[in-house]
This record gives C-alpha cells, structure tokens and sequence, in this order.
C-alpha cells in the first residue's frame, strides 16, 4: 500500500510557471506506475501525464505536451509534474495517483492509490 500527498499547487498568471510534487509513503515506490490526473467541478477526471516504474518512458495527454514535464526520484519517493506556459484552462484540482499494473497510462480505474490532491488556479 502506498500513500500519496500532493504540494505545489497556487494561483499563477497566464504563461507562468508551477512545479508540482507527490510524495509517496511505503518502500515500494519504485514497483508503481505514477501518474497525474486533473479534474473541474462537474467534470470528470482527466488524464495529464504519467511515468514508468524507472522513469524511463513518460505519457502525456495532449493538452499538455509540450508544456508539462513529469519526472520522479524513486530513492526520494517523490514524482513531481513541471508546468509551463499555463493557460487558464489548466485550472483544476490535480492529483497524483499509482498504479500497480505495468503500463496503464490514462486509464483512470487502473490506478490503486490516490492523494488527496492540490488545487491550481490560472488567471488570464
């Protein structure tokens, strides 16, 4: 079992910055597959990036490409989402979650564990 916590999030202008992070709980980080995950009140959760067990091949949604750098440090237990030239439509609550399974990418029921996510906030 794992634990996850989110930190990071904020209010940034338009074409700012925001570095968030995840920290895991366990010694058994290195054996999840790690992703973040995005969603706005009345939606429902949207996929944003995720990353390999050794951090070796990274998935990113579209939206993002480009702009969202995903990464972890297994011996911290740590995952951290890099956010770039945010727009306004990046505003949400964003979570991280893991996974136990091998690669499931974007699919949101495939993931075990969730934090309690961070709410970022973009103005234009």
């Amino acid at each position: 079992q794992v634990q996850l916590v989110e930190s990071g999030g904020g209010l940034v202008q338009a074409g700012g910055s925001l570095r968030l992070s995840c920290a895991a709980s366990g010694r058994t980080f290195s054996s999840y597959y790690m992703g973040w995950f995005r969603q706005v009140p009345g939606k429902e959760r949207e996929f944003v990036a995720a990353i390999s067990r050794g951090g070796g091949s990274t998935y990113y949604a579209e939206s993002v490409k480009g702009r969202f750098t995903i990464s972890r440090d297994n011996p911290k237990n740590t995952m951290d989402l890099q956010m770039n030239s945010l727009k306004p439509e990046d505003t949400a609550v964003y979570y991280c979650a893991a996974s136990s399974q091998l690669a499931p990418r974007a699919a949101t029921g495939a993931y075990d564990y969730w934090g309690q996510g961070t709410q970022v906030t973009v103005s234009s």
